[in-house]
């Protein structure tokens, strides 16, 4: 291991999601205003209050994922959806890292941190069907199909990684957890590489219905439904589940260095609280959002002026989103009005566990290629204050100096991230 310089550049990156498959692709459909949400026609959803979803284009074409392509039939049986996305975007991150490592050493060296959200509760249901017909019926794959920290074994296993292990499953906070602790991993010298992030494949009649109960889906636009989807909009009405995955490759500064890896930026700071209020609703007075930015700030020892952007959690909830931007400007205060503030999720909905990763990798490529990506369907600002926002069409990043951002997830039950990412210089 080499000598720590306490500094974590990112050097990979990989995608599922339905803006795409692929970074490239997801990134381009994001900043050109495309939207992945879509009607959800099957039979079993047509008496649910919400009938749209952001589903992973499945298929042949540049963009699309065919499963079948990648997997053998028999390693499909072994690994719920979630943890397929979760291989194809490792895979994709790791060659974009340029980091297959042979030498044992090297192995021992990488490690692995990705969570999943929610289990697949169709295989629960499935699964529940074939006990009835008889015991034998049951899969021998079931258990591990269902448990959360099986992304990171089969990723971990199929690379031979033997490093940190890690999973977390935070609800919506997970895959930003994921990198944070990945983060820390490589602070405090247990490895020099990571492969982190999260990945989510949840969206089921029953888990619809689930969430519909809670009155948290949107149910308002099931005949338009690019439109579902408003961060911070006056007529947001719920947020819409998504699927995919996202994973990142972080790596100690002197190790990607050493082996002249591209660098697409930095993580300066990690930041996590607890709201301790309500099982599903965020503080009122948005403490647990500020206190997770405020100690990401902290954390990266950095000035509050020096940040610009923030990535927000934003889903879309009428309550939520008005609670994160009144944190906000609570940490920001008078410097709010040089903050830009944008939710890329009115075009691919909610990930769940897979959100703060796949919007974390959307905000390195904003630093990268100095662009605020857009909040979809923000036809009328639900806001009164001094931030700044990007509503429908991307906006140019006008900073001369390092470009700094911030990224928020919250998840219920009250826990919440923040990740400070900046401009990587040297």
């Amino acid at each position: 291991m080499n000598k720590c310089s306490g500094r974590v550049v990112v050097t990979g990156l990989g995608v599922v999601s339905p803006l795409g498959v692929g970074v490239r692709n997801a990134w381009n459909s994001l900043i050109s205003g495309k939207c992945g949400i879509q009607k959800l026609k099957e039979p079993e959803y047509e008496k649910l209050p919400c009938r749209v979803a952001a589903l992973v284009p499945k298929g042949s074409g540049t963009s699309d994922l065919d499963l079948t392509s990648k997997f053998t039939t028999s390693e499909l049986r072994t690994m719920c959806p979630a943890t397929a996305y979760a291989l194809v975007a490792a895979e994709e991150a790791l060659n974009d890292a340029n980091w297959l490592p042979e030498k044992e050493l090297d192995k021992r060296d990488t490690g692995v941190a990705v969570g999943i959200g929610m289990i697949d509760l169709m295989d629960v249901c499935t699964t529940y069907e074939a006990l009835k017909k008889g015991y034998s019926k049951v899969s021998p794959y079931f258990i591990p199909k269902i448990l959360p920290n099986m992304a990171a074994g089969q990723i971990s296993i199929k690379y031979g990684f033997r490093g940190p292990n890690h999973a977390v499953s935070t609800a919506c906070a997970t895959g930003a957890h994921a990198i944070g602790d990945a983060y820390r991993f490589i602070k405090g010298g247990d490895s020099s590489v990571m492969v982190c992030g999260g990945a989510e494949a949840c969206i089921s009649p029953l888990a619809m219905a689930g969430f519909c109960r809670l009155r948290a889906l949107s149910t308002n636009h099931n005949d338009t439904p690019q439109e579902s989807s408003r961060p911070f909009d006056r007529d947001r009405d719920g947020f819409v589940m998504g699927e995919g995955a996202a994973i990142l490759v972080l790596e100690e500064l002197n190790h990607a260095q050493k082996r002249g890896a591209q660098i697409y930026g930095e993580i300066l700071g990690y930041g996590i609280s607890g709201d301790a209020s309500h099982l599903t609703a965020p503080s009122e007075d948005g403490v647990g959002a500020i206190l997770a930015m405020d100690r990401a700030i902290k954390n990266a020892g950095i000035d509050p002026l020096e940040i610009t952007y923030v990535n927000a959690h934003a889903t879309s909830t009428p309550r939520g989103d008005a609670i994160e931007l009144k944190a906000i400007e609570a940490v920001f205060g008078d410097h709010s009005k040089n903050v830009t503030v944008s939710s890329t999720k009115g075009a691919h909905g909610h990930l769940l566990g897979a959100a703060g990763n796949l919007e974390a990798l959307f905000t390195l490529l904003a630093i990268k290629e100095q662009v605020f990506p857009p909040t979809l369907n923000l036809c009328n600002l639900d806001f009164e204050g001094h931030l700044n926002f990007v509503p429908n069409e991307r906006k140019k990043w006008k900073e001369n100096s390092k470009r700094v951002a911030l990224k928020n997830a919250f998840g219920f039950g009250g826990t919440n991230a923040s990740l400070c990412i900046a401009q990587f210089v040297d």
